[in-house]
């Protein structure tokens, strides 16, 4: 006897849109809102690294390493003001939005310093990881808007963010070598003094 339940539908995977090289139409769009309201967050995020990095340095026993965060808030600096720049090409007035993640990792840095010793090389281990916590978080950020400005076919706003996305993923690539290179071996010979 045949069965008498109706065959599932298939699915097929989604197919994919190519983009025409138009970008979609309406200044409001919603799309455009949100993306205005992205750029928002990461102004905050980029602000508040401002003011977490010299602190970072300062707690840091490298010298590399304060180093390497001191050059990065001079980077940081650039990317506000590309931000600010964005801004404009978008026609929105700069303007700050608390970005929640931004200040949870920075948060986790403070807890890193209190609950390390000063001096030594274990506090630098966990300021790196802390750092990079940041620019992982940086990294999606720009490039998730690098990619939506692209599809809105704002190619000039795209080039501004994929200029920040390269230095983002380059000072990743610098906190990684200082941690190889000398960090994380020099805490691996450190043990805890005896009370």
């Amino acid at each position: 006897m045949a069965s008498t339940t109706p065959k599932r539908a298939q699915k097929s995977a989604p197919k994919k849109k190519t983009n025409t090289g138009s970008a979609p139409s309406g200044d409001n769009s919603m799309l455009k809102e949100f993306l205005a309201e992205e750029i928002k967050d990461v102004y905050w995020a980029e602000k508040h690294l401002l003011k977490t990095l010299p602190k970072m340095s300062k707690a840091a026993t490298s010298e590399e390493l304060a180093s390497a965060f001191l050059d990065h808030a001079e980077m940081t600096k650039t990317h506000v003001s590309r931000l600010e720049e964005v801004f404009g090409l978008l026609d929105k007035k700069v303007q700050a939005k608390k970005c929640e993640a931004m200040e949870g990792i920075t948060k986790e840095g403070d807890g890193v310093i209190e609950d390390t010793e000063k001096g030594t090389s274990t506090r630098d281990v966990g300021l790196i990881i802390s750092a990079q916590k940041a620019e992982h978080y940086e990294i999606a950020a720009y490039g998730g808007l690098a990619q939506l400005v692209t599809t809105l076919g704002l190619s000039d706003v795209a080039d501004l963010l994929n200029q920040t996305l390269q230095e983002e993923k380059d000072t990743d690539v610098l906190l990684t070598s200082i941690a190889e290179n000398d960090v994380n071996y020099d805490a691996a010979e450190e043990t805890e003094e005896e009370e």
